[in-house]
């Protein structure tokens, strides 16, 4: 399924930009291109820009990566649970107490990418397995209907934005 073919009513108004920002692309193709740049991007950052803050109380470059992880988790959860039909509603969560509870700082580039790609390669097998059906299936999430493909693209959205926050605030 193609990005711009996403009905609307599949994902909240919030996450509108981050659909947006895709163009025209491909989940399945998508999830994996934009991972392998991602990683080519991140290790062309000069070290010294690993730690830097662009404001007091902004995220550092390891954080945002470590921000990532968790919230690419968190959606594969999502869509798993949506993709068996569980009706549950599906609360959200505190990127910034996350942040916080992680020691992101402290580990290497090399083991966060090394991590990125693993949860990445798993969401990428499950969006694989799924049918037609499965992927069109909508709950809700943070108080909003979303569907499991939309949850896909959101994903691939959300680290793109991560990106192009690295290229404006911190490069």
């Amino acid at each position: 399924m193609k990005s711009t073919q996403l009905p609307i009513n599949e994902y909240a108004a919030f996450y509108a930009p981050y659909i947006q920002a895709l163009g025209e692309v491909d989940l399945i193709e998508e999830l994996e291109i934009s991972l392998h740049d991602f990683i080519k991007f991140v290790q062309n950052i000069p070290m010294d820009k690993f730690d830097y803050r662009y404001a007091d109380g902004k995220w550092d470059i390891k954080e945002i990566i470590q921000h990532v992880i968790d919230t690419e988790r968190i959606f594969a959860y999502r869509a798993l649970r949506i993709s068996r039909n569980d009706q549950t509603p599906l609360p959200g969560f505190d990127e910034n107490t996350y942040v916080i509870n992680t020691e992101a700082t402290k580990r290497s580039i090399q083991e966060l990418l090394t991590e990125l790609s693993a949860v990445r390669h798993s969401n990428l097998l499950f969006f694989k397995s799924l049918s037609s059906d499965q992927f069109q299936r909508i709950g809700t999430a943070s108080n909003s209907a979303i569907s499991v493909r939309a949850i896909g693209f959101i994903m691939i959205g959300h680290q793109k934005h991560h990106q192009k926050v690295f290229e404006e605030r911190y490069l």
